[in-house]
């Protein structure tokens, strides 16, 4: 089935649009690239409106990363997708979107392009951290919720106490005040 970008043919409260012109082949969208980090540089050539071609990178291994401080663009190592904002699951896939954060050889580099419509990656050097945990989720960790588990084996635990304790002062012969 095809992308169609034309829009919704149902209007919010749930009637339909009546459209004057029909569907058209400029209306028609494609699925996304997903550009991934590999070893080698994949490509594929696409056929756009107006007899005009696009790069679509379906790999990619290097990247144009700019160092705002030396002023250079030097061509580094892609290693690794740290952060996505486009979706979490990308960072598992290695997907390259703009706004990602990369690992290069050069250092951590934010993506200032759109890699899967132009065939190529440029990036800028930036002062990225990976933060293990938000200050959010140190305070869940310490906090750890009680299961039902827990309190079972807490008062299995109580009650051997007290047995032992009832045991040390029969052996010992104290008596109740």
């Amino acid at each position: 089935m095809s992308i169609w970008m034309g829009g919704s043919k149902r209007k919010p409260s749930g009637g339909k649009y009546h459209y004057s012109i029909p569907k058209k082949k400029a209306l028609l969208g494609r699925p996304p690239s997903l550009t991934r980090v590999a070893a080698e540089r994949k490509i594929k050539k696409i056929r756009v409106r107006g007899g005009n071609f696009k790069i679509r990178a379906l790999a990619l291994s290097e990247a144009n990363v700019y160092d705002p401080k030396k002023k250079k663009t030097v061509k580094a190592v892609i290693e690794d997708v740290l952060k996505n904002d486009a979706s979490r699951h990308y960072v598992r896939m290695d997907v390259i979107t703009k706004g990602a954060i990369l690992k290069t050889s050069a250092g951590p580099a934010i993506v200032t392009n759109r890699p899967g419509q132009e065939g190529f990656v440029n990036a800028v050097l930036t002062e990225y951290k990976e933060e293990a945990k938000t200050a959010k989720t140190k305070k869940a960790t310490k906090k750890k919720k009680k299961t039902h588990k827990d309190r079972k084996e807490k008062k299995v635990k109580e009650k051997k106490e007290s047995i032992a304790q009832k045991v040390k002062k029969a052996v010992t012969g104290e008596k109740k005040k």
